[in-house]
């Protein structure tokens, strides 16, 4: 894993530290997050299943009686027959939330009549036909409702489940590798430091060693006008005749 390009010293240190424990916790709500999701997507995707079953089966037998009054009826009697049918259901659509994600809540009012049509110049299977095409019209909103909630739920699991991979297996490893590297690079430096520290305060407690140093004055010239230098000791060596010249 590639650690961060930041400088190693100690505000970056705790400024990662916020950081990751700021990631760990997003990553803990993102996973109870995960979680719930995936038991509810579980739970409305069976019910959505049962559901889509029984409208397509109902739809297929109002279609299969629809088809025996077509032949019996003529279709021209038949398209009569449906321009009676003026009523139909309204629905109501509001929104309701599950973990920040917002999924729809689909209320049908009113329904078509029974018998919208005259008996006369009709048959039993316009009758069948018509009824069960009245029962896929009170099942079609709970339906509707259904597969939005389960396809909204998906799509909300596979961005979470997204953002929980990319800090499980980038993020936090990252600042992890960073921080660990931080902290290394600053206990070398401790180390350097306390080392150096030693070693000065080694050499100033050792003793002097060496020959005598000496160290002129500028001369003066005193009352008789000559010169003399003024000549001082600070190795404590005693002057000779030589040293004078």
């Amino acid at each position: 894993m590639t650690r961060l390009r930041v400088a190693p010293t100690r505000s970056n240190l705790l400024n990662l530290r916020r950081t990751l424990e700021l990631a760990r916790e997003g990553h803990e709500i993102l996973d109870r997050k995960r979680e719930v999701l995936t038991t509810e997507l579980l739970r409305m995707a069976h019910d959505a299943a049962i559901l889509q079953d029984n409208v397509w089966a109902e739809l297929a037998e109002a279609y299969r009686a629809l088809e025996t009054a077509r032949l019996s009826m003529g279709r021209e009697h038949l398209e009569w027959a449906a321009l009676s049918v003026k009523e139909t259901i309204d629905v109501d659509i509001r929104l309701h939330s599950i973990m920040g994600v917002a999924l729809p809540v689909i209320e049908a009012r009113g329904a078509p009549p029974e018998t919208p049509y005259g008996l006369g110049g009709t048959t039993v299977s316009l009758d069948e036909a018509a009824e069960r095409f009245r029962q896929v019209l009170i099942d079609i909103p709970e339906l509707s409702e259904t597969m939005t909630t389960v396809w909204r739920l998906a799509r909300e699991l596979q961005k979470t489940q997204r953002r929980v991979n990319a800090l499980q297996y980038i993020f936090i490893p990252q600042y992890e590798e960073t921080i660990a590297f931080i902290e290394s690079t600053l206990e070398e430096r401790e180390r350097e430091e306390t080392f150096r520290l030693k070693r000065l305060k080694s050499r100033g407690a050792e003793p002097a060693v060496g020959p005598a140093r000496h160290e002129y004055e500028q001369p003066y010239r005193d009352i008789s006008g000559g010169k003399s230098p003024i000549y001082r000791d600070l190795g404590g060596g005693k002057p000779t005749s030589r040293q004078f010249g």
